[in-house]
């Protein structure tokens, strides 16, 4: 066994989790070992040209190891517990914490006014030399960590480094125990980055772990965090990346859940993309009859469902009650009460599956996915050459493929959409034009249709076609379209009327649409007026305009779901100008659909993104008409939905005009009773829905979580990311539909926040710690991080942003699933200036691409000379330093490309070269293609002092002080501030105000109140 003292400190000792199948009490072998960066300094791979005189190239040169720092080593020693050998005796489980000793004036708030006190070590704050700073969170430099902190000196550099195998058994557990971490929060003095909580760490090790091992969701009760590529093996109860429970272990009454702060929500994304490696979904058949369910809650047979009687009842396990087994389902089962063909049943041992179901679960009789692309072809579309390339996108997603796999097995072209699944077009200015694709055709028939006050389909047939027997009419169309319309330049967009047309063309099957627009449609009934002109008396935007306040605009959406009708807007905004995302984006949100919004599209640059996107809307997996039930044991009851949906009364089915892979909806749950600790909790997710090849399915997903007495057991099984995608997703729709303002929303985060760790303090901290610390349960490290990212976010922060841009983001929230928000909250940051040479490579033994550590987004991090990566899911920036190595540049781009001013600002990609480093980038960037959602991955140059992209980049540096908040270290006193306040009593909660008559304000308010 080895000392405990070679264990990493932040409460990651060796892990006891009684639930662990794996526990080990051993060192944990060398497969988990977190790659070492090379030391930046020590390049030499080509980039050590002579450095002209006065200019630094890839960081400074190394702080001097030796006699300078020798004189406080010994002290630093002693105060780590790192000299002597008295420490290594193992403790008794409950001590095995982190204590950081503040001594610090009580209730000092100097951390707020971004101006260091006296003592504290320069790196805590922004701007400070990088290459000074030492950090266990660099998992290139491994720094020894243990117990008792170090004196607050100069920075510790460890004269005999970690070996690889001692530093990676200090990182590699991933079930770390259940030992909260402590952060020093009150006096603001002693509080250094390096303490707090990392997320990149968080992602990294056990991101490790995964690579060389599934993760089987009946054994191991948390999740893997949600930014993890992990293949799931499903052994009965549904896989996270269709569902997340906050807590995977419930506390068996209200007060309990109350205590700890936290809501009990599931995290829902049914239609979820599986990796390679992972079983697909089964699809099963039970012909006319359709698939076994309770007679008294309708729910679906499932693996939890008891068999008694020798097999001829089953007890439903959400309401208790005993069913009689249908004659041909019958089967014998063991002693055990266990079915003979339990193993060759996917309904009873996986935990999601697919059931086609028979003609009572039809509305209408379902076809192949019908899609409708309407093509804004106004002046304003043109001359952006928006118009030229949504076309192009659109033939590149039917069509042409960058794997060049163009054929199929018999030779045939390969199909992008399924068999059975049609498209159609219809152009639109201040008129409409449909088009006749019929194959019969030499060219594509024009049809316009001048009557927008009552329009109508003038095409009885024609009109849907199969892309593939069509594809000579339909590429001659789409390639003349933007020529065609080159010269009559309406400037005015009739898109309304347009939509109207659209339902008229798909009412009796259902379908898609996916529109472009780039200009506020002003023509015809249903036209938009400038809502916005970007003037805020009061400084908080209007509530009016993330609404629609549009009647016909609502009756259109209504009118769509009711048909199965979904869309997607592609939205280039006039050179940044207004659209009105509220009233427009409203359609998408309801049905379903989904805004791609470019607020500054240019045709250059941004090409390939659009392009690529409509490839994805076309491909993903994509289901219409759909309807999605929850259902929740007795003693259980559903609170609230939030996404993107129609529900007409709160018990009623949402309904759905189209879903897709990415789309996720948030369910919470109340209690009206107790549970029985003694019985698991269930939940059963059923989504019926029409797939794009026209059958009619119910995709069915089954959770299990445990019932405990003690809330305090629940504290060791919840899953942060999905406490914060349930947050996130409640303050999105309260700011749509309550009266809360963004303050509101804003200051409810925080309350929530303090809720939590107040209620951990005061409930579930095994021994008491000294006030200065900020307690953190171990199951949620990084949330108050996530929280701080959400306050900063585009949909909520304070400050001046357009309406449009708030509310797209407010409803991109609402409907996106955990692993896309955490990118989203907290963006990846990978420095490429300093790669290992295997870095960017598969990795020999696992197969996979080995990718560099990423780096807490944090100006201080940045090295100069340095070059970063930033990609937080919506857009990918490659940020370089003034002072870049001209090497670098060669190498990445290419020759006579050797200084910041000669790169194309509007290049999308990295050129395909035969160096190195080129590769490595490249790789790196096709990885974090596959970990992302909706969106397309294309790169944006952000050089230091030229690009106005650096304004996003310095946005992404969620750690520092922007975004009209504060930065981590700050947020976190903040947050202790409120902590300690309510474990002192004082807390006065929003609202409070109000409805209590003492009021502290009471002494201040005029005589006649």
């Amino acid at each position: 066994m080895a000392d405990y003292s070679m264990y990493h400190a932040l409460g990651q000792g060796e892990q006891l989790d009684p639930n662990d199948p794996s526990r080990t009490s051993q060192p944990a072998p060398p497969q988990f070992q977190p790659p070492i960066a090379q030391n930046p300094y020590q390049q030499g791979v080509g980039y050590a040209s002579p450095t002209p005189q006065g200019q630094q190239y890839y960081g400074n040169p190394p702080p001097p190891v030796g006699a300078p720092q020798d004189a406080g080593l010994a002290s630093q020693m002693a105060g780590m517990s790192l000299g002597d050998g008295q420490h290594t005796a193992r403790r008794k489980k409950k001590d095995r914490h982190v204590f950081h000793s503040v001594e610090a004036p009580a209730g000092s708030s100097q951390a707020y006014n971004g101006i260091p006190p006296a003592g504290t070590p320069a790196t805590a704050f922004l701007n400070a030399d990088p290459s000074l700073q030492v950090g266990g969170q660099f998992i290139g430099q491994p720094v020894a960590q243990s117990q008792f902190p170090a004196p607050v000196n100069a920075p510790y550099q460890p004269a005999t480094p970690a070996t690889p195998a001692e530093f990676a058994a200090r990182n590699t557990q991933i079930d770390q125990g259940h030992a909260p971490a402590f952060v020093p929060a009150s006096g603001g003095g002693q509080v250094s980055p390096e303490d707090i909580p990392s997320v990149p760490v968080s992602r990294d090790v056990p991101q490790q772990y995964y690579l060389s091992n599934v993760y089987p969701t009946f054994e191991r009760h948390v999740p893997p965090p949600a930014t993890v590529s992990f293949i799931a093996y499903d052994q009965g109860n549904s896989s996270p990346k269709f569902t997340r429970l906050t807590m995977n272990n419930i506390p068996a009454n209200s007060e309990g859940l109350h205590s700890t702060g936290l809501p009990l929500g599931l995290m829902l994304q049914p239609l979820a993309r599986l990796q390679p490696g992972e079983m697909e979904v089964p699809v099963l058949d039970f012909g006319d009859t359709g698939p076994p369910r309770c007679r008294r809650c309708r729910a679906y047979i499932n693996p939890f469902m008891m068999f008694r009687s020798g097999g001829s009842k089953f007890v439903c396990n959400l309401c208790t009650y005993p069913n009689d087994t249908p004659s041909e389902y019958f089967c014998a089962t063991t002693p055990q009460g266990i079915r003979v063909d339990r193993d060759q049943r996917p309904e009873l041992s996986r935990g999601t599956v697919e059931f086609l179901v028979p003609k009572e679960y039809w509305t209408k009789e379902p076809t192949g996915l019908h899609w409708l692309f309407a093509i804004d072809v106004t002046q304003e579309s043109y001359n952006k050459g928006f118009l030229e390339a949504f076309c192009e996108g659109i033939l590149a997603a039917l069509y042409t493929s960058g794997d060049g796999d163009e054929t199929g097995e018999n030779g045939e072209p390969k199909r992008r959409i399924p068999p059975g699944a049609k498209v159609g077009f219809v152009t639109y200015d201040k008129d409409i034009h449909f088009y006749n694709c019929n194959p019969a055709l030499e060219q594509a028939q024009m049809m316009i249709m001048p009557d927008i006050e009552d329009p109508f389909v003038p095409l009885s047939d024609g009109l849907f076609v199969d892309p593939y027997e069509s594809k000579a009419v339909i590429m001659s169309l789409l390639t003349r379209l933007p020529t065609l319309f080159a010269d009559i330049k309406n400037p005015e967009p009739a898109l309304l009327p347009t939509l109207t047309s659209c339902i008229a063309a798909l009412e009796k099957t259902g379908g898609k649409i996916v529109c472009s627009l780039s200009a506020l449609p002003t023509w015809g009934p249903g036209r938009l007026f400038m809502r916005d002109d970007g003037k805020y008396p009061g400084g908080e935007i209007d509530k009016k305009l993330f609404t629609t306040e549009h009647p016909a605009w609502k009756k259109t959406a209504e009118k769509m779901v009711a048909a199965g009708i979904g869309i997607d807007f592609f939205l280039a905004a006039p050179s940044g100008g207004y659209l009105d995302v509220a009233t427009i984006g409203h359609v998408s949100s309801t049905t379903g659909g989904e805004t791609f919004y470019y607020p500054n599209f240019v045709a250059g640059r941004d090409n390939a993104k659009l392009s690529l996107e409509i490839k994805h809307t076309v491909t993903r997996e994509t289901g219409y008409q759909a309807l999605m039930k929850v259902r929740c044991s007795n003693g259980l009851q559903i609170s609230a939905y939030h996404g993107n949906f129609i529900q007409h009364t709160f018990g009623a089915d949402l309904e759905i005009g189209v879903i897709d892979a990415d789309k996720a909806v948030g369910v919470t749950f109340g209690y009206d009773g107790k549970l029985d600790s003694k019985l698991d909790a269930h939940f059963q997710s059923a989504l019926l829905y029409t797939t794009a090849s026209g059958q009619r399915r119910v995709r069915c997903c089954n959770v299990i979580a445990s019932v405990s007495d003690n809330p305090r057991e629940c504290m060791k099984f919840v899953d942060q990311d999905a406490v914060y995608t349930v947050f996130a997703k409640d303050a999105a729709s309260k700011l749509a539909s309550t009266s809360s303002t963004l303050k509101d929303i804003r200051l409810g985060l925080t309350e929530k926040t303090i809720d939590v760790l107040a209620g951990y303090r005061k409930n579930f901290s095994s021994q008491s710690h000294p006030p200065g610390q900020l307690v953190m349960p171990e199951k949620l490290k990084e949330f108050s991080m996530y929280m701080l990212g959400l306050i900063k976010s585009r949909a909520f922060k304070g400050g001046n942003e357009t309406s449009d841009r708030r509310v797209h983001e407010m409803r991109m929230i609402r409907s996106m699933g955990a692993p896309e928000l955490s990118l989203y909250l907290y963006p990846k940051m990978i420095p490429i200036h300093n790669l290992n040479p295997d870095d960017g490579f598969p990795d020999e033994q696992t197969g996979y691409l080995k990718v560099p550590p990423a780096i807490r987004t944090s100006f201080s991090r940045v090295e100069p000379g340095g070059v970063y990566l930033v990609d937080n899911g919506q857009q990918c920036l490659l940020w370089f330093h003034s002072q870049t190595s001209p090497n670098l540049l060669v190498d990445l781009f290419g020759e006579g490309k050797d200084s910041l001013n000669q790169l194309d600002p509007y290049s999308s990609s990295i050129p395909v070269l035969q160096t190195h480093l080129n590769a490595q980038v490249r790789n790196i960037i096709e990885f974090l293609k596959t970990m992302r959602g909706s969106k397309a991955l294309t790169i944006q140059l952000a050089r230091q002092g030229i690009d106005g992209a650096e304004y996003e980049f310095a946005r992404m540096l969620i750690e520092d002080r922007n975004n009209e908040a504060q930065s981590y270290v700050d947020w976190l006193v903040h947050i202790h501030k409120g902590v300690q306040l309510e474990l002192a009593g004082q807390r006065r909660k929003e609202g409070d105000d109000h409805n209590s008559l003492s009021s502290t304000f009471q002494g201040l308010r005029p005589q006649y109140w």
